[in-house]
């Protein structure tokens, strides 16, 4: 009488996911090391690339088309922001983390309008890092709270800001009026949760409406659809 017990190896296997797949892209060695062993110690996520400049690491991100790269804005030969915008122009499967020294860094906003979907300053906890790492490979956007205040005051300087046009109707194409509620909360740093709260709305509802934004406007994460926010003049820095 023969064994019923398979032989197949899948039978074993559990439903564990893949690991995150991530470049790392920043000029100091010593920064790219403490990064690489700190999130190879985590269980969900693996380094699969090293650069030392923007170049590189678009080069890299080619060869690997890895979840994420982890840039430094401030490299050789080509910075972050222009290699985080032919990342982004080139490929939708890899989402850019900026990471950088400088929380009051100028180049802010010209880094979130290259495609990053998330930011994030390097005296953070290591914890927090690769929580981001997790947060921007679901699909979802981070932005550190004192980046956040620095978009804010950026949009607050710059020429002919929307608050001064009124709302932008040409960005806003086909967006309800409930839509138009929703991304101005969005706009706000509200969470799906907290949106939910504010329009008497289940949080189902919420998320549904911030999916169809995404799909109208074009955007790829929340990020994306603040910068909307303030350019249609629907949120100002002074409310």
């Amino acid at each position: 009488m023969t064994s019923e017990t398979s032989s197949d190896p899948s039978d074993d296997l559990t439903a564990r996911p893949a690991p995150i797949r991530v470049v790392l892209a920043d000029d100091q060695p010593l920064i790219r090391t403490g990064l690489r062993v700190l999130i190879n110690d985590a269980p969900d996520i693996v380094v699969v690339g090293e650069a030392g400049t923007g170049a590189e690491a678009v080069k890299l991100v080619a060869e690997h088309r890895p979840d994420i790269a982890v840039m430094d804005i401030r490299m050789p030969e080509m910075d972050g922001i222009e290699a985080t915008r032919r990342i982004t122009d080139a490929t939708d499967a890899t989402r850019v983390v900026m990471l950088t020294t400088f929380d009051d860094d100028e180049y802010v906003y010209s880094a979130l309008r290259a495609g990053a979907s998330g930011f994030l300053v390097k005296d953070m906890a290591l914890d927090s890092i690769l929580d981001a790492v997790r947060v921007v490979a679901s699909g979802d956007a981070l932005i550190a709270p004192s980046v956040t205040r620095r978009l804010i005051a950026e949009f607050a300087v710059r020429p002919e800001p929307a608050r001064a046009r009124g709302v932008d109707d040409s960005l806003l194409g086909g967006v309800t009026e409930r839509e138009r509620e929703v991304l101005t909360l969005v706009g706000r740093g509200m969470s799906n949760s907290e949106i939910a709260e504010e329009l008497f709305i289940s949080a189902a509802t919420a998320k549904a409406h911030v999916a169809r934004l995404f799909t109208k406007l074009g955007a790829r994460d929340r990020v994306q659809l603040v910068i909307t926010a303030f350019e249609a003049g629907l949120v100002t820095t002074t409310r």
